[in-house]
């Protein structure tokens, strides 16, 4: 059907035991971009993902990705979706292309397909000299190129990336970045969750935060950044300066509730177009002979916003136990 959305769910439910996992979430996605999906530990995002890609059952609502209900439909749904979790699902005793070649080979490609296709996906994802070394030797950042690279041997036209650089340092970061955007250029829907913001910033096209189980907000990174007061300037005044002076100058920048530490000469302003009024902020400081130890501009961080949205950070201990994961049914992955 034209115009429909690659993946929408309305009212997802999903208990273990006491815990509401799930609370009637809510999401969709168009064809051909990133659904951003945010959310403290045991917010309930690992849980949707197992729902949308039929790990698991959810207990009311109702669900369909490419086309497809994720119960009703399930077996004919494993070809159409990609999954690379949190931990790379690859073997570390074979190769990298061993890895590759065998998830082609359980997809009932030839031997010869199979081998074209794990030669493709270790050139794009900047591995042929890894190739034949074996799993065990790569770093983190290797392995989970190379777990994407495996849930990509059937070019499915969704991709679910359930947290997939947490624990990589920035360069593999930056790295998994890259490839996740030319799979969307290339015309992949990507359901990433993550708790980074800067992540979602980059990548997604449109964002939802949950917790507890059900969507608490949703727009771009620029709304959601919005919502606890754009950027801040952050000042400490020099020992002996006027503090109540250099309130009085910081008031009229201020789009939002100051917040003063005197005993420590520290001010936080919220401020719209940081940047520009950066400079102006020094300039009257100076000229009312207010002494700067420091000052700083700053974006809202994933801590800023669920401190807003919900008064947790994002270290919150996890809030639901899910079952184990188990391999798709019927598929290789």
């Amino acid at each position: 059907m034209a115009n429909q959305p690659a993946i929408i769910a309305e009212g997802l439910r999903k208990r273990y035991g006491t815990t509401q996992a799930l609370d009637g979430l809510d999401l969709r996605a168009e064809a051909g971009t990133v659904l951003g999906v945010l959310g403290p530990n045991g917010a309930g995002k690992t849980t949707a993902v197992r729902i949308l890609t039929t790990l698991l059952k959810p207990d009311a609502g109702y669900a369909r990705v490419a086309g497809l209900d994720v119960v009703k439909d399930a077996d004919a749904l494993r070809s159409q979706i990609g999954l690379a979790g949190q931990y790379a699902a690859v073997d570390e005793n074979l190769t990298g292309y061993e890895n590759v070649e065998m998830v082609g080979r359980l997809y009932h490609l030839s031997g010869s397909a199979a081998r074209r296709r794990a030669d493709e996906l270790l050139q794009r994802f900047d591995l042929v000299d890894a190739a034949r070394r074996t799993v065990k030797t790569y770093s983190g950042g290797m392995r989970r190129r190379l777990d994407l690279a495996a849930s990509l041997v059937m070019t499915p036209p969704v991709l679910f990336l359930d947290e997939p650089t947490t624990g990589l340092d920035p360069r593999s970061r930056l790295g998994m970045w890259e490839v996740i955007s030319k799979l969307v250029s290339d015309g992949t829907t990507v359901l990433l969750t993550t708790q980074y913001l800067e992540e979602a910033d980059q990548l997604a096209n449109h964002i939802i935060v949950v917790n507890f189980g059900r969507v608490i907000a949703e727009g771009t990174a620029d709304e959601l950044k919005t919502q606890v007061g754009g950027d801040r300037v952050e000042m400490t005044v020099g020992p002996g300066s006027d503090i109540t002076r250099a309130t009085e100058i910081l008031r009229p920048y201020s789009v939002g509730e100051m917040a003063v530490a005197a005993e420590r000469r520290h001010l936080i302003v919220p401020v719209a177009a940081g940047a520009q009024q950066l400079a102006a902020i020094i300039r009257e400081m100076d000229a009312a002979g207010i002494a700067i130890d420091d000052i700083a501009l700053r974006r809202p961080t994933l801590d800023d916003v669920f401190l807003s949205l919900t008064g947790a950070t994002t270290d919150a201990a996890d809030l639901t136990t899910a079952p184990a994961e188990r391999p798709l049914a019927g598929s290789p992955r």
